[in-house]
């Protein structure tokens, strides 16, 4: 995973909750898997539509 060991990941997230606080954490992970979803979501759409166009020019 990006090349993190365990020893980074738990310094990133020491770091958050100094930044963030405890309280504001849970907030901050749900935005982030939001937009990380609609970014998957937006890849696949991108990926849907180069693949339709690939397709009718071989038809």
């Amino acid at each position: 995973m990006f090349g993190l060991g365990v020893t980074e990941l738990v310094i990133i997230l020491i770091l958050a909750l100094i930044i963030f606080g405890p309280g504001k954490l849970p907030e901050v992970g749900r935005a982030l898997g939001r937009s990380i979803r609609e970014f998957r979501e937006a890849g696949r759409e991108v990926k849907d539509a180069a693949k339709s166009v690939t397709d009718e020019k071989n038809a």
